[in-house]
């Protein structure tokens, strides 16, 4: 996954994301935030989804790894990641 357009995304505390490249601005929620700035850093689905597990005292991955792959494909469809 080429995740060069993430990196060039600002996220405020909040959850505002602004795009410098197209100006499109969205929110995400904590969540969201969390996958994004993971991605941005690398990291993969599964670890991602410790992230999470972690960050929000939730038990098991394998779910959440599906979660992150379904938000990934969401980031992929409005071309933020490759």
């Amino acid at each position: 996954m080429d995740a060069s357009r993430l990196r060039q995304l600002a996220i405020s505390d909040s959850g505002f994301v602004f795009d410098p490249t197209t100006g499109h601005t969205f929110t995400v929620n904590p969540t969201g935030a969390l996958v994004i700035a993971a991605l941005k850093d690398g990291h993969g689905p599964d670890e991602i989804a410790r992230r999470l597990r972690d960050a929000f005292e939730l038990d098991g991955t394998e779910d959440l790894s599906r979660e992150v792959e379904d938000f990934m494909a969401r980031l992929a469809e409005n071309g933020l990641v490759g």
